[in-house]
Formats: structure tokens, sequence, C-alpha cells
């Protein structure tokens, strides 16, 4: 990521780890986009959306072909997070389990490849925005959007 926010990283954090028996769901590439050291995310059972069969994971952390295949993997948990990537995201929002969709909007623009897809006003609404938060020369804000 472009940007060094730790309070995003720790909501983050707090909203993906609830109760402490929650999943994410995250494509290779955001797999591996994570540190070393922080993979898997700690207190959420881990999932690798990837078509390798020999990808190798860390004990623990469980290899899906499809979001569907995660997803039926992850029914028996409180609640199942998708952390990216672009393509993931997309077709998480248009699966119809999909109920909320926990954003972070950073007020400025940066040079990127991937991006989060458009949230329309007919599938979701609004359901609560916090204050502003400024870190590290950056203004950002939380966004919860419920579906209709």
């Amino acid at each position: 990521m472009p940007w060094n926010l730790p309070g995003e990283l720790k909501h983050f954090q707090k909203v993906t780890t609830g109760e402490g028996n929650n999943a994410v769901i995250m494509g290779r590439v955001t797999w591996e986009s994570i540190p070393e050291a922080h993979r898997p995310l700690k207190g959420r059972k881990n999932y690798v959306l990837t078509r390798n069969d020999d990808y190798e994971l860390p004990e623990g952390v469980e290899l899906a072909e499809s979001l569907e295949e995660a997803l039926n993997k992850a029914s028996n948990f409180d609640e199942v997070f998708v952390i990216g990537g672009g393509r993931v995201y997309h077709e998480a929002m248009m699966h119809p389990n999909c109920k909320t969709i926990y954003r972070t909007v950073i007020d400025k623009d940066f040079d990127c490849d991937t991006f989060f897809p458009k949230i329309y006003e007919e599938e979701f609404s609004l359901a609560d925005e916090s204050e502003e938060v400024s870190e590290n020369n950056l203004n950002y804000k939380f966004l919860v959007y419920n579906k209709k």
C-alpha cells in the first residue's frame, strides 16, 4: 500500500478480528503483499484464493480455488471478510451473501493499479461514517454500507 496509516491498520484488525471467531478471504497477490512477519493475520482464519493446488501455505491457512469454495469452508465463522484484491472485492460485492461493506476513504489520489469497485447506491446505502482522522499528513475516514 502506498500509505502508512497505523490507525487504519488497527481499525482493520479490530473490525476483522471481532470476538475472535472470524475469517478473512484474500487473493494470492494480497496474501503475498502482507509482510511475512504478519502472515497469517492473527486471530482470524485465513483463506487464500489461488487455482494453483501446489501453492504452499503455512499450517492453519487454507487454500481455496474460488470465492464460493472459501465461503463454504468459512461457513462456521461468525463473520467472513473479503480483504482483497480488486477482482475478489468485485466478485464478493456481487455475491448474495454480501450484506455489509467496510471502507476506508483516504483524501488523496495515489498512483495505483488496483482499485476498490464502485459502490452502487441502488444496492448499498451508507449506514455509518466516522469523523475524519488525520495521520502522517493524510486525512481519512471509515464508512460502512449496508445492502438495501
